[in-house]
């Protein structure tokens, strides 16, 4: 065994342990599957919706297998939390502005990823400013 307690190990099943070549699967897995679920999630923070919800889901898969995951979604969850209580003593103007900064965020990617020319595109609107300098 690798000297982890029992506490260490819950979320490992039993067979994760029976021989090294189970164990190096389990880890792979593992860092597979959280590493997919935290980078969708670090792309979808700027947009409504769950994206701090997907990276913390992210962390915490990550977290069963990796001890630096559980730091990092230790310290993540400090400072959403502190950013979150920041952000509620701020007055209506501060908030606003963090607002469209997140707007203004949710609209470059959409037209970097040349969404509004696909859509425009459906309605036959061809303005060359519309496409994506990157895939248009």
């Amino acid at each position: 065994m690798s000297g982890r307690t029992e506490e260490d190990r819950s979320f490992r099943p039993d067979w994760a342990d029976r021989s090294r070549t189970t164990r190096l699967v389990w880890r792979v897995g593992v860092g597979i599957v959280g590493a997919a679920v935290l980078i969708t999630g670090i792309i979808l923070v700027p947009y409504p919706g769950p994206g701090w919800l997907v990276v913390f889901a992210g962390l915490a898969i990550l977290a069963v297998e990796f001890p630096w995951a559980r730091r990092v979604l230790d310290y993540a969850r400090g400072k959403y939390d502190a950013w979150v209580a920041w952000l509620k003593r701020q007055n209506i103007v501060v908030r606003l502005l963090v607002l469209a900064l997140t707007g203004l965020i949710v609209l470059v990617t959409l037209w970097l990823l040349n969404v509004f020319a696909l859509v425009g595109g459906w309605f036959g609107i061809e303005w060359p400013w519309l496409a994506s300098p990157i895939f248009g």
